[in-house]
């Protein structure tokens, strides 16, 4: 249940997201030929606009490209971020770098702009966007449902971004325009696969109903990049639904052919197969840290919920290294989610017997497949007795925190951090078209014991504390070895 990966790469460079997604299983078919050669040279940053908006996007270029710490920390504190330096590091190594090729549009508080990455062909489309500062009224009524307030900020200096999504090697910028009839085809595709496959049937209609009211009424002539409308039919869907899985994206590159919905998945192709698992060891599963720290506490971060079956052997060697520690912390701070079979491996090896600890409904089968922990692992387990504390933040989401709610209704673990991001809906990506897809939340969790998930709501911790404290304090709850 983690955000899903839609399309070819993406990059998400933004105040609240770093991720680098790589696309799994069928590949989207090759971009037309584009040489290096056709492509704009870079621009000096001297040309970006010397507007409140271009003079961040300035100061980024050269505090990233940089790649010194201390720049990237300065800018970071500047701008009001919390994206760790280290993440912005690990970015800046796989790409080499960013070339400025043009300014697409500028305002005074908003830029786009197009750049190539210095470490290979891939080109990708950005924006920064600084909101306009919070008026008083809005300050004083932000829960009246009849007031819509536009995004503000507290601060003169926050910044949305940058964000960048990459086009694929060589593309040019030209590969988002989109016309009136693509819009068209988008907002009745994506209406009925929300009506078919939508978790909740009423309010799939009520957003297909909005989208083409919308459409029919000219809201969304001005749109000519893929992009930006994708995210206006996200932001247009969410006002209604208040579900975080659901998404549209823009694909510029372009989609595989489609197959019959009643067609059976074909089975990966050795390559496929030999590619995930090349991804997998490139990332380590996103398995980050595993640490014995002092007093013999075992310490273990990593980022999602990756494939169960291609990652099994990662999970076995972290939880063996960590299975004499007498308390462990598992950091899910910067987990944005992955898959349920997953989640219930790493459990597993944190129970001494058979556990019932999550229950999916599926609309469109009426159908509830039950999730427990295993008999058997692989490894050593940590064990059901030893103190378990999981570490969130606001940025903990989708199976990070079904992980999280499940150990906490079980009453096995100590949840220290911040309250969770609140999406409990597993999602499916569905094609609209040649170059949209829609990720449709289809079903719901449903805690066996609880009834009920997280969706909206998150998962609160029972310790609260700022995420970057969460680690500290739960060494103090930990406390010292006894002799």
């Amino acid at each position: 249940m983690r955000r899903p990966a839609l399309c070819p790469p993406i990059y998400a460079v933004c105040l609240t997201t770093l991720l680098l997604v790589a696309t799994a299983g069928a590949q989207a078919p090759a971009p037309p030929s584009t040489s290096a050669a056709s492509l704009p040279a870079p621009l000096a940053l001297t040309a970006i606009p010397k507007t409140p908006a271009g003079e961040a996007l300035r100061e980024w270029f050269e505090a990233f490209n940089s790649g010194d710490s201390t720049r990237l920390a300065t800018f970071l504190r500047t701008y009001g971020s919390d994206v760790p330096v280290e993440n912005l590091l690990g970015f800046r190594r796989r790409t080499g770098g960013f070339d400025l090729l043009s300014i697409e549009r500028s305002e005074p508080r908003r830029i786009e702009f197009f750049v190539k990455e210095r470490a290979g062909p891939t080109t990708a489309v950005g924006e920064v966007e600084l909101p306009a500062p919070c008026r008083p009224e809005d300050a004083k009524r932000p829960n009246d449902p009849h007031v819509q307030v536009l995004r503000c900020a507290q601060d003169d200096k926050a910044i949305v971004g940058p964000t960048l999504r990459a086009l694929g090697p060589n593309m040019r910028v030209t590969s988002l325009r989109i016309d009136a009839a693509a819009r068209n085809r988008v907002v009745d595709g994506a209406a009925s696969l929300l009506d078919s496959f939508y978790v909740f049937p009423d309010i799939a209609k009520r957003m297909g109903d909005s989208a083409r009211a919308r459409l029919a009424r000219g809201d969304y002539d001005a749109y000519d990049s893929g992009l930006r409308f994708a995210r206006r039919l996200t932001d247009d869907f969410a006002a209604i639904a208040h579900d975080k899985h659901l998404n549209v994206t823009f694909i510029a590159s372009g989609l595989p052919a489609p197959r019959p919905e009643s067609a059976t998945p074909a089975a990966p192709s050795p390559d496929e197969i030999a590619r995930a698992r090349r991804q997998m060891d490139e990332s380590n599963c996103e398995f980050e840290k595993v640490e014995r720290l002092e007093g013999n506490v075992g310490y273990l971060k990593f980022d999602a919920f990756m494939d169960a079956e291609l990652c099994a052997p990662t999970v076995a060697a972290a939880m063996t290294f960590l299975a004499g520690t007498r308390a462990m912390i598992i950091d899910l701070r910067q987990n944005g989610g992955g898959q349920p079979k997953m989640v219930a491996l790493v459990t597993s090896y944190l129970f001494d017997k058979r556990t019932h600890i999550n229950d999916l409904w599926t609309r469109h089968t009426n159908k509830t497949e039950e999730f427990w922990t295993s008999d058997s692992v692989a490894g050593r387990r940590f064990g059901g007795t030893k103190p378990v504390f999981v570490l969130t933040s606001a940025r903990t989401f989708s199976g990070a925190e079904e992980f999280t709610n499940n150990l906490k209704v079980l009453k096995r673990a100590t949840i220290v951090g911040e309250t969770t991001g609140g999406g409990a809906h597993p999602v499916r990506g569905r094609r609209i078209d040649d170059h949209f897809m829609i990720g449709v939340p289809f079903a719901r969790a449903i805690n066996p014991i609880t009834k009920t998930n997280w969706e909206g709501v998150g998962v609160e911790p029972d310790v609260k504390v700022p995420a970057g404290d969460a680690l500290k304090t739960a060494l103090n709850l930990v406390g010292p070895a006894r002799p």
